[in-house]
Formats: structure tokens, sequence, C-alpha cells
């Protein structure tokens, strides 16, 4: 992530107007409630670096269009990207609402029967339907005393989802997708839609050939002094698997020890290329030391660059990773074979969560009798009603290989959770083979793990459909183990160079959920971003934001948070259908 401020959450203290008892009698409880929220936010909240997420609140309560102004001013001034209006109490709708059209705005109604709290909630976000300026309801389900600063759990859960995915689309406005090349092997994904980004995201793109990268290599724009330090921690945790190549296509020992040191390079430029680096400042090169101001990239790769040259597989496993030879950090999001979409897909978790995210190709559906037919092993437990496959050529973050803990079981944690025992214990579950030469003519290196079973994941994928727009796809679900000689056997008959996922979905029994089957047969695309954690519900609500309708989630109804307005559309078909109409009527966020 670059080093910039970043959006700030904006807390509006709403309040009845009316002086001379009534608003004097609020004044103390209603700012009281915005500073209970700006702590909740602090105390719990992180951004993509870790530093906890800073709040500003209106000067005043706000009872009036004057006061409304004001705070918009300030919010405006102090680098806010997400409204959030809270109040205790009735107060003047539209005179005192949020009218901003870009920020996620929501309002927190206070249930007791002292003020209500609850009729301003309901009036507000009306005016906000009617307006076309959709907004949050949060209202807790239990009735509390006038004065009560505690933050009831549903409401908690409420205020954090919605700042969660608040900050996440604040987070994305005005930073860009780096597209470094153009479109591998005609991948629709990887056809940069330009449109998409800038009306949906609020992103922009920039795009550099794939010949950048061979001109920094061969004119040395790169840190010298870091590419040591990265080569040398390269030879000592990225240990080398056997080549598997025909002896014929193997490359001699010097070639293998050359592509490691393009492979390091390559890392350290697709990076620079993303954030830029002060360092090539200070060696003459002020241009390419500025970056291109990205938050997500993707890297072209095959054809035109691995037919000649090493592949990106370490470049993009390490990068997409939470360590390498800085120590740990922050992951950066970088999509293989610039599947854009696919990026866009593992940045949406990566915001929601401030963990790494797994690219994978959705590969295999392996159905109880193909894998007993091929193995002799009748799935059973987890398994029982088959599995998908997901692996993809070794360019996987080295956090999927479940090697962090929590409790003792396998996860993925935040950069800042992370310690260097765990990050040297996904270095050390990993092997880089010599990829394979069918594939990779240029050579480079392959990484390969097996992620461990039992961690609870969320699958997720962003696709564009003509006549519809972008749509998102959601399956929740868990990683699985299988035993060792029946993973041998199914994973070998893929690429046994690659990391491997075994994921099974949680079922629900209708629609694109009613097995496993279904689930891999509605997958819109051939690559899926799959994050730690069941973190579906926090997907539907930041596409909510966006505008873009969710085809396809086994997410159980009340987790789903969505935009008072949204109800007004329709509830058919788990809410998909009302999904669909009310992103139709608002349209892209920022059209």
């Amino acid at each position: 992530m670059m080093n910039e401020q970043y959006p700030r959450i904006g807390i509006r203290p709403v309040i009845d107007g009316r002086l001379g008892g009534v608003r004097e009698s609020l004044e103390t409880v209603t700012m009281q409630m915005a500073r209970n929220v700006a702590k909740l936010y602090a105390d719990t909240l992180r951004y993509p670096d870790g530093s906890p997420v800073e709040c500003v609140i209106a000067d005043s309560c706000i009872g009036g269009v004057q006061e409304a102004a004001a705070c918009a001013r300030k919010f405006e001034t102090t680098g806010v990207g997400v409204s959030l209006s809270v109040t205790p109490c009735w107060c003047y709708g539209t005179e005192t609402m949020d009218m901003h059209p870009f920020w996620p705005k929501a309002i927190w109604g206070f249930n007791g029967t002292e003020r209500p709290g609850a009729v301003y909630l309901a009036a507000t976000l009306a005016a906000h339907n009617q307006m076309g300026l959709p907004a949050f309801g949060i209202y807790g389900r239990d009735v509390q005393d006038l004065g009560d600063e505690a933050i009831p759990a549903d409401v908690r859960e409420q205020l954090l989802r919605f700042a969660r995915a608040g900050l996440a689309v604040a987070l994305m406005r005005g930073k860009a997708y780096l597209a470094i090349g153009t479109v591998s092997m005609g991948i629709a994904g990887s056809m940069v839609n330009a449109e998409f980004f800038q009306q949906y995201l609020g992103m922009r793109n920039e795009w550099v050939d794939s010949s950048e990268v061979a001109r920094r290599i061969e004119k040395g724009i790169f840190d010298k002094d870091e590419f040591k330090k990265a080569l040398a921690w390269t030879k000592k945790h990225c240990k080398e698997g056997q080549d598997f190549n025909d002896k014929a296509k193997q490359f001699p020992r010097d070639q293998k020890d050359k592509d490691w040191e393009t492979v390091v390079q390559m890392t350290m430029i697709i990076r620079d290329l993303m954030t830029g680096n002060p360092k090539l400042k200070e060696m003459g090169f002020g241009e390419e030391a500025l970056g291109h101001h990205a938050l997500v990239g993707g890297f072209q790769g095959q054809r035109q660059w691995t037919d000649f040259k090493p592949n990106g597989d370490f470049s993009e496993a390490i990068l997409n990773s939470s360590f390498d030879w800085n120590g740990v950090r922050a992951p950066y999001t970088v999509a293989t074979e610039n599947d854009s979409l696919n990026g866009v897909s593992m940045l949406f978790g990566q915001l929601l969560t401030n963990t790494a995210q797994i690219f994978a190709d959705v590969r295999t559906y392996w159905s109880p009798d193909a894998v007993a037919r091929v193995t002799g092993w009748k799935p059973n437990g987890a398994a029982a009603g088959g599995f998908i496959h997901l692996i993809n050529s070794g360019s996987a973050t080295l956090d999927g290989s479940g090697r962090q803990e929590r409790d003792g079981k396998p996860v993925m944690k935040p950069f800042w959770e992370i310690s260097e025992k765990e990050a040297d214990a996904c270095l050390q579950a990993t092997t880089w083979y010599p990829a394979a030469n069918g594939y990779f003519r240029g050579g480079g290196y392959s990484s390969q793990f097996v992620t461990r079973g039992g961690m609870p994941v969320t699958m997720c994928r962003l696709n564009l459909v003509r006549g519809v727009g972008p749509v998102l796809q959601i399956a929740e679900g868990y990683t699985i183990d299988l035993p060792e000689k029946v993973h041998q056997t199914l994973d070998e008959r893929t690429d046994r160079t690659w990391p491997t996922t075994w994921f099974v979905p949680r079922l629900t029994g209708e629609g694109a959920f009613r097995d496993v089957y279904t689930v891999m047969a509605s997958w819109g695309a051939n690559h899926g971003a799959i994050g730690y954690g069941h973190t579906g519900h926090e997907l539907i609500t930041l596409a909510s934001m966006l505008r873009i309708p969710v085809c396809m989630h086994n997410v159980e109804e009340p987790r789903v948070f969505r935009p008072s307005a949204w109800t007004a559309f329709g509830t058919a078909e788990k809410g998909e259908g009302g999904d669909y109409r009310a992103c139709a009527a608002y349209g892209p966020l920022y059209a």
C-alpha cells in the first residue's frame, strides 16, 4: 500500500434542533454516541498498513442544514471517505442528512423509548431512498435506556461491517490498476475494461508493455543493494525442487542460476512499477521512481514473455504473500495472466480482511465416484460429496499454505499478526520447481505447496456480462485434507509443480449450491480468489455499495446487509433478484 493518508470515517452526531430545553438535554448523549463509535473503530479496525482506523467527528451536533453543511466542509478537508450518522432521538431528516454522492453512508438510530431515534432512522432512510442516495440502516434489536453507552453486539456487528466495506470503497477510489502487458492467451479477464474500473470502482488504469520489465533488467533500473539482499534470502529460504522436465529440455545449471537472479529482479521491478521506489531517484531515474499509484496489478506473462523469459510465478507468489526479504509486510495484489477481474476479486477480499488472497484456477470437480475409480478411496466426511481442485501455475500467495496458526488451527492472518516463525513455516512448506517447459519455454520457477485442511475460506469472482455489467459470485466453504496417496494421485494428473488447495463449498441444498458439482458448473470463469474466513456477507455489503449485483452466494439471509432501499426492489430469489433491480436502477457509483 502506498505511503499516504488513508481515508477516514466521518461521524455525524445528529440531534433534535429545537432549542429551549430539547436540544440542550441531548447534546452530551448525542456527542458521546459519536465518540463511542469512534473508539470502537479505532480499537477494532486497521488500515492495510496495520495502523488504527481514524475517525473525524463533526465539530458540533447537527440539528439543521447549517451544521450539516459545516460538517460536510470539515469532512471534505480532512480526508473523510465514509460517513456514519448517529442519533438517540428524533431529528429533522432532510435538513440533517448527509448528501455526498460518493461516500458510503449509514445511520445508527438508537433503539430507546425516551426519544424516538428509530423514527428519525426510518424518516431519513426514506429521504435517502427518495433522493437516490442509498444508506444503510443500523438499529439494535433490544431497547436501551437513554444514556446507555453500551454498543449492543448486533449493532456493533453492523457498524463494523458497514465500516469495513465503506473503507474498501474509499481505499480504491483514485488508485490505479496496473496492467503489465496485455491479453494473456485470450483470457477475457485480461482484456482490461477501463470503463468498469472508472465507473464502478473510481479507479484509473495504467498500462506498461512487458518490455519495460526487460528494459529495467537490462539497464539495471533496480536497487542493487536490495537485489543482493533479496537473492541471498531467496537462496536461503526458497528451496529448489526436482526438475521434472524431459532431460533433453532441462536447462543447464548456469541457466537455472541466472533464472533465479532474473525472477528476483522481476519481483522488485513489478513492485516498483506499482508503487514506486525513492531509491531509483537517487540512482538518477526520477520518472521510474514515481511508480503508477497502483493498488492492484497484473502480469500478462504468457505467452509473449514466458516463451523466452522466466515466468512470473515467483514474482506473483512472493508479492501476493505477506513476507519477503524485507521481513513480514503487507501483501501486494498481483493477478496472474493479467486477469484484472480476478485481481479485483482478490483486492475486495484483501481490503475487507487485511489478509493475503489465493489466486487459483477453479480447475476440476472430483466426484466421489471419479475419486474412487482413480484412487480406490471412497471420499468421506467433508469430502463425501466431492470437492474442487483449486490449482494454478505457482502464483498463489504462500500464506495459502495454511502454516500460520491461531489456537492450534491453520489460518491466514493480517501481516501484523504473523510471526517470523510462521513466515518461515510457509516458506518451508513451499518447494520451487523448475517450470514446466511445455508451458514456459523461457523457464523460471513455480511454487508448490498443499493447503492445510480445516480452514474456513471464501471464494469469489467478479465477471463482466454483456447486458448486465459486473456481477459477483461468492462461495463459502472449507479447505480439506486428502489421504497422502489420494492427493498425490489426483494432483499429479494436473501438475505436481503447482500449489494445490482442495476446496469443499458449503451446500444449501438448492440453486447453485445444491451440490458441489453445481457450484463448479455455475462458476463464471476459470479463476477464483480465495481468502481466509467466511466473509461472503462482507462481500455482499461491499458489492451493494459499488452497485454490483451478486449472482450466486451461499450466505444465510440474516447475515446479508444491504442499503435500506434494496427492500423496495423485492426480495425474491434470496434477494438476488432485488439486488439486480436495485443495482440497475442506481447504476455505477461513479457514473
